[in-house]
């Protein structure tokens, strides 16, 4: 999924745009401001275009992306990677922006972690979470068996083929992944903290037909033979009572840091760790923009969802366009409209 990497030795080229992020929403920001006849960078601390996409829950199931009734994570990825070359933008991957100032003449200069520098009239902020560590529990035993029965994501469901899964969490990940996971797993069985789930009510019903869950249960420990995980101690947080189960994986999906590195720094208005934005997407900066899981929007209430992201992106690079050509259009038109979107 690279797209026309550049060499280090580019400095200061110059677009019409520069998207923060390669996640879904990046990605759709890319495509839409190329629609719209920018001329793009996108930049991406990851290896891999698609965000938490494929980082997180490559096989997860996504359901709420309008054309696609179910679609894998990753699939969903690849074809909007499909879709965002389709007007050649520029790409960095493994860069993050370090830093974004104005000049004189009201562009920005942004600069990634590697020294690479790039002149544009706009940027448009679509980092999600920033970038993603795992939050830990800190678990007796959870560090040494990291990665050899200890995980925080399930990359390939079928690295648990007919295994004793226990899964930590009450978020949609963890319930996902117990669903995603009982078809192939020899058992599975799902602790939370709590009887409340953060997760679909229709998917938390299929949670108790396919998968032990015990709630109020919290873990303790996680033992091995010093090569692999065999043993899990979890216990009930009200009664203090201890259970021992035989398990072969522990998946812990209690969240993510998201690291915005120097963000909070570049002067752009904030509300915690999310950038606020009006209802044209724009920040306090003129020509910056924000889009997707980062915004936060005064009276609006927050759907981090792909679907919104893709309308957020929309807003934004129109309102872009227009910022950078008073002349043109905020809406440009219907695609299918479009003789250059045909070829």
């Amino acid at each position: 999924m690279s797209l026309n990497k550049l060499s280090p030795v580019e400095l200061m080229s110059e677009y019409d745009m520069v998207v923060i992020g390669g996640g879904p929403v990046g990605m759709f920001t890319t495509f839409y401001a190329g629609l719209r006849d920018m001329r793009v960078l996108t930049v991406d601390a990851q290896d891999e275009l698609g965000g938490q996409l494929v980082s997180l829950y490559p096989e997860k199931i996504i359901y709420d992306v309008g054309g696609y009734p179910a679609i894998s994570a990753y699939e969903l990825a690849q074809k909007l990677a499909e879709q965002m070359k389709t007007f050649g933008p520029d790409v960095r991957m493994k860069e993050y922006v370090d830093w974004i100032r104005q000049n004189e003449d009201k562009t920005w200069s942004v600069e990634t972690n590697t020294g690479y520098k790039a002149k544009t009239k706009t940027v448009a902020i679509a980092v999600g979470l920033g970038r993603l560590a795992p939050s830990r529990l800190g678990a007796k035993g959870e560090e040494q068996y990291e990665n050899r029965g200890v995980y925080y994501a399930v990359r390939r469901k079928s690295d648990f083929t007919g295994k004793r899964v226990m899964v930590v969490g009450g978020g949609d990940a963890a319930v996902d992944w117990a669903l995603m996971l009982a078809p192939v797993a020899k058992s599975v069985t799902l602790i939370h903290r709590r009887d409340q789930f953060r997760a679909l009510e229709s998917n938390v019903k299929q949670l108790y037909r396919v998968a032990q869950v015990k709630t109020w249960h919290e873990l303790k420990e996680v033992r091995g033979d010093g090569n692999k995980v065999t043993q899990a101690i979890i216990f009930d947080n009200r009664t203090k009572e201890e259970e021992v189960l035989d398990l072969d994986a522990v998946v812990i999906s209690i969240g993510y840091k998201g690291d915005l590195g120097n963000m909070p720094k570049w002067g752009i208005a904030m509300r915690g760790r999310e950038v606020l934005v009006n209802s044209r997407m724009e920040t306090n900066l003129p020509g910056v923009y924000a889009v997707g899981d980062i915004v936060s929007q005064p009276d609006t209430p927050k759907l981090a969802i792909i679907a919104v992201g893709f309308g957020q992106a929309v807003i934004a690079t129109s309102v872009a366009k227009k910022y950078i050509d008073p002349s043109a259009s905020t809406f440009g038109g219907h695609s299918s409209e479009m003789d250059k979107f045909k070829k």
